[in-house]
């Protein structure tokens, strides 16, 4: 019995050294902790899905465990930062700053990620011909306050019209991209204001025309539409991985500026594995024609989609002082 008992506590013994070698060894290769990265699976979102399927930011940080987590909506994706969830995160402008003043001030963004990337698109039988022929029209966005959906307010704005909310004559209704072909073959919307790549890959239909390209949807096109943010509480806990998530960034946009034909392949591939979508390769590089990848953050167009998101009471207030800090991003542009 006494040397059945030895024998069980031998082995229990070398058992526990191994679990703690094992225990010490994840430990130490994981010792930076958890990044914790969201993105949509769009080309507005282009540097996330170069940075994804590279594994840059692995290779930046090999003592983070990463994750990517896709999302398709930004209330989505905002309510998973508050959720503790998600760490860092490309996402719209609009949402960004709904982000903030929800959180009161714990969201902050970082950096720019792409301009424009998105056009005004119409029933090919339709009797539009310019913004003004929306009247007693329905016109569909992706989501209800979000980018897309202020840069049409201030488009029908600019033509003396208002959405039937606001007792004007133009139906706006929020669609999933995915489905718009289908309802512009059945005639059910008019027209449609949608992010890169849907117009390109709607306009290649019969039943669908441009309208406005993405130079005249607003500001000539020099508006952001998709930004990088980040909790504040995993800023000041992990600087040097956000330091490293930015220098990937900056990376990632340097690499599809310098040849966007060279990385249509590895986006097409990576939006294949998140989508189960095939896409041309002219479908990206048209994409690519309509958005300005940069990390340069026009600062007066965020504010002037916060004051109409503000005036149209999509959020409570105005986002907080400091609500932007891109200092870490200009020191690396400046070198």
């Amino acid at each position: 019995m006494k040397k059945l008992v030895a024998n069980v506590f031998v082995a229990l013994a070398a058992l526990a050294m191994l679990t703690g070698c094992g225990t010490e060894k994840n430990t130490e290769a994981k010792k930076g902790g958890q990044l914790r990265v969201a993105c949509f699976p769009n080309i507005t979102h282009a540097q996330a899905l170069l940075m994804k399927n590279q594994k840059m930011l692995e290779e930046k940080l090999p003592d983070y465990e990463v994750s990517w987590k896709t999302f398709t909506a930004g209330s989505s994706e905002i309510e998973a930062i508050f959720a503790g969830e998600i760490d860092m995160g490309y996402i719209g402008p609009v949402p960004a700053i709904n982000g903030n003043v929800k959180s009161n001030g714990e969201v902050t963004v970082i950096a720019n990620a792409a301009d424009a990337g998105a056009v005004l698109v119409k029933g090919a039988d339709t009797d539009i011909s310019s913004v003004e022929d929306l009247a007693g029209k329905t016109v569909a966005i992706p989501q209800i306050g979000n980018t897309q959906h202020l840069c049409l307010l201030n488009l029908l704005s600019e033509n003396n019209l208002a959405p039937v909310s606001e007792g004007g004559t133009v139906e706006v209704v929020a669609v999933e991209n995915s489905n718009l072909q289908n309802m512009f073959d059945q005639g059910t919307v008019d027209a449609a204001l949608v992010p890169e790549p849907w117009g390109t890959i709607l306009t290649a239909s019969e039943n669908v025309d441009l309208l406005l390209d993405y130079q005249d949807i607003y500001l000539d096109g020099k508006y952001p539409v998709a930004v990088v943010v980040v909790r504040n509480e995993f800023m000041e806990a992990h600087p040097d991985a956000v330091e490293a998530f930015l220098k990937a960034h900056l990376e990632a946009t340097e690499t599809i500026n310098a040849d966007p034909e060279a990385s249509v392949d590895t986006l097409v591939a990576e939006l294949k594995i998140l989508t189960g979508n095939d896409y041309a390769k002219d479908t990206v590089l048209g994409a690519f024609s309509r958005t300005n990848m940069t990390t340069v953050l026009n600062e007066e167009a965020l504010e002037d989609f916060a004051d109409v998101a503000y005036e149209q009471g999509f959020i409570s207030a105005l986002p907080k002082d400091g609500f932007v800090d891109t200092s870490m991003m200009d020191k690396m542009t400046e070198n």
